[in-house]
């Protein structure tokens, strides 16, 4: 696979004319395309309203070595949440909805595990990270549980936060926005965000879902860097989390909505709502790791700061096999979209600091090397415990193979073939293995693609009864509790 990366870097695609100011830039491209082994990458840039850069590099498909272009699909990922956004601000604007009303009055069968939250729930509070809950991803990572389903079972998950106490990314409260303005127009998120973003900006190419993508002449396949190889893995499809994070779209559509922003929101939404959407609205806690970068808040699906005494806002977005970085800079009226197929890579904001130095001519700064010089964080994971050596199950494995149920997560079955056991949630196989009395332990694939531990409870007469396991590890564990056999 490096011979590969290493031979996609010559692949340079050129689409626009390109400022005298980036030309640099295309050096920085390749070199950070090397260091983190990134198969594809695109990249726009808009500067007082023009795109003075659009470009691709490398490949969206490694193994046919077909290169990326302008025009190549790729996730946007949580990007996706300010569209959202965006057509909410829309009907906002249009009278149709208020930002300041209660959840439940426009969904009066709302319900949070909090009556707290339940009661005073906002509009607003979706869309800005403070309901109190965790991120709970595993409820809706490979479901099969449609958007309404997902709403109905809110009620059933633990918060580890008050309401309003802090700041705390959340994916089912944006799938929550988009439901309910879906509700309240008697019409789908998707059509609504054609009808609202995509069509008054012209973005034509872009869609909601990785099957739509594939139907497509140009798109980036995915890909995930796994013991240090590159390797192309299948599509996720996410459609029912859709409005937190499930659109994908090109360098060319994206340049559009990033115009749009730079507008101050038209043709999209009023400056009124764009500056309440730019503005902060929860503050992000936590201490600056770089002197370049301000304080951060969240404002309405943006995050919001300053890069080297300029006001900043960026959205970042990263799904299987998938990273990508929105950003511009408001005041000084430029800001761009980079696209890649390798999830959890960081070159997108180092490239996107490069491209503003050389447009505000400021000193480049090493960003690789200064990450690097970080001290990696100390893991406090509370999931990561000692195995106790020499113990075995108390029961045969045939008593642990059963249905276990929990009414947010859903069903976990258990199959037993008299040597090793299988767990199936979500979709998802997960083959068991021992790891100390009656804990098993399995690779279940969820966006952090952890290991997780599943410890069978037994009840007073014996027998298994349940299954604990830290899906959620910021709250106590999901216990699903065995179905009995008809």
């Amino acid at each position: 696979m490096r011979k590969w990366m290493l031979v996609s870097l010559l692949f340079v695609t050129t689409l626009a004319a390109e400022s005298p100011k980036l030309a640099g830039i295309d050096s920085t491209a390749n070199q950070l395309m090397k260091d983190w082994n990134v198969p594809g990458l695109a990249i726009a840039v808009i500067d007082h309203g023009e795109v003075v850069l659009s470009k691709g590099y490398g490949f969206r498909d490694v193994e046919h070595k077909l290169p990326v272009t302008s025009q190549t699909l790729f996730a946007i990922g949580s990007i996706s949440k300010s569209f959202t956004v965006s057509m909410m601000n829309a009907l906002a604007d249009e009278g149709k909805l208020d930002w300041t009303r209660p959840v439940r009055e426009y969904l009066p069968s709302f319900q949070m595990y909090d009556p707290v939250a339940t009661a005073g729930m906002t509009v607003l509070d979706l869309v800005t990270h403070r309901s109190g809950l965790p991120r709970h991803d595993t409820v809706w990572y490979g479901t099969t549980f449609t958007r309404k389903e997902l709403f109905d079972r809110l009620r059933y998950l633990e918060p580890n936060k008050a309401f309003r106490e802090t700041y705390q990314y959340q994916n089912l409260m944006f799938m929550t926005a988009g439901y309910l303005a879906g509700e309240v127009m008697r019409d789908s998120w998707e059509h609504l965000v054609q009808q609202r973003v995509f069509q008054p900006l012209g973005m034509k190419n872009s869609n909601f879902s990785i099957n739509d993508s594939q139907k497509a002449a140009d798109f980036a396949f995915a890909y995930s860097k796994q013991n240090n190889e590159v390797e192309k893995i299948p599509f996720h499809l996410i459609d029912e989390i859709g409005p937190a994070g499930s659109i994908n779209s090109n360098v060319d559509d994206m340049a559009k909505y990033v115009k749009m922003h730079l507008g101050k929101g038209k043709p999209v939404m009023s400056e009124r709502s764009w500056t309440m959407m730019t503005s902060p609205q929860m503050s992000i806690q936590g201490a600056r790791n770089q002197r370049e970068l301000g304080d951060s808040s969240y404002g309405m699906a943006l995050n919001l700061s300053t890069y080297r005494g300029h006001k900043i806002v960026s959205h970042g977005g990263g799904i299987d096999g998938f990273s990508a970085l929105m950003s511009f800079l408001p005041d000084d009226q430029v800001g761009m979209i980079i696209l890649t197929n390798l999830n959890g890579n960081p070159m997108t904001a180092q490239l996107s600091y490069a491209v503003y130095d050389a447009l505000l001519g400021l000193p480049p700064i090493d960003w690789p090397a200064r990450l690097k010089a970080r001290p990696q964080p100390r893991n406090t994971d509370r999931t990561q415990v000692a195995r106790v050596e020499g113990t075995h199950p108390s029961h045969p494995l045939e008593a642990y193979a059963g249905d276990y149920s929990h009414p947010g997560y859903g069903k976990i079955h258990v199959d037993a073939n008299g040597t090793a056991l299988k767990l199936t949630f979500n979709g998802m196989a997960v083959p068991l293995t021992h790891f100390h009395y009656d804990v098993f332990e399995g690779l279940i694939k969820t966006t952090s693609r952890a290991p997780v531990k599943f410890s069978f409870r037994t009840g007073l007469d014996g027998k298994i009864q349940a299954i604990a396991s830290p899906l959620e590890p910021q709250v106590k564990d999901i216990v699903f509790e065995r179905v009995a056999k008809p």
